[in-house]
């Protein structure tokens, strides 16, 4: 609607446009003066994504077990996280509770790695506290044979699809949801597990698998991840996560 003013502007008209004037004064100072109002809440505030490896830089990484010290045999090259030769696992100084975490992976030709997650540190080995998402060339090596050691899946636990993997040489896209007990994992797009801690589903699969033998496995609620120096060359880039509540 439209509104014509034909008369002259006076007193009462002038005092009017001042007040709305000291309004919009007093609310972009609510907005972002020097006494903001925060409207995000605090969880929201945290969600953000962030690198975890920078594509320069082993900064924010360091051996099992070993705090401030990085195990041999990884190293950047032409900004991708990369095992090249022996050492031991490697893994965030930080610790995790809840997040989203997505890379990406590439193998040589028979290659077998994983990416773990919630490891205890005070463990003796990550794969004894930490479940792992299985990053593997299925079409050579033998754990391809099966379905729960094949990539994506929760190795040796949940099993994934198969028809989701890249030729070896190329890149895999991979997405680990780890929220509570509730986990997911992703592959080139296609969920290819999800499953519940600590729920009658996964106490009976970790009593009829190997890692029975370990207490730790799977009971901690936060802890480092990490990469798997499983003796094979394997590249990751492109690592971020997401913090949740």
């Amino acid at each position: 609607m439209t509104v014509s003013i034909t008369r002259p502007v006076g007193r009462h008209l002038g005092l009017t446009v001042l007040a709305v004037c000291l309004l919009s004064v007093a609310a972009c100072q609510a907005r972002g003066g020097s006494n903001p109002v925060s409207t995000m809440p605090a969880a929201q505030a945290s969600s953000e994504w962030r690198a975890l490896f920078d594509g320069r830089t082993l900064s924010g990484w360091q051996g099992h077990r070993t705090p401030g010290v990085l195990p041999g045999g990884w190293s950047v090259e032409d900004g991708t996280l990369v095992r090249s030769g022996a050492g031991g696992d490697l893994v965030t100084v930080e610790q995790f509770a809840n997040f989203e975490l997505e890379f990406e992976w590439m193998v040589t030709r028979g290659g077998n790695s994983g990416v773990f997650y919630r490891i205890d540190p005070d463990v003796e080995v990550t794969y004894m506290s930490a479940p792992e998402y299985q990053v593997l060339d299925d079409a050579v090596h033998r754990d391809g044979q099966s379905r729960l050691t094949s990539a994506g899946a929760a190795y040796g636990l949940y099993p994934s699809p198969t028809g989701h993997t890249r030729a070896v040489g190329e890149w895999n896209s991979a997405r680990l949801v780890a929220d509570g007990a509730r986990v997911e994992h992703w592959l080139n797009g296609t969920q290819t597990a999800q499953y519940e801690l600590w729920s009658p589903d996964w106490e009976r699969r970790v009593k009829e698998s190997k890692f029975s033998a370990w207490p730790a496995y799977g009971r901690a609620r936060r802890g480092h991840i990490g990469v798997q120096d499983h003796g094979d060359r394997v590249a990751f880039r492109n690592m971020r996560i997401k913090v949740l509540p």
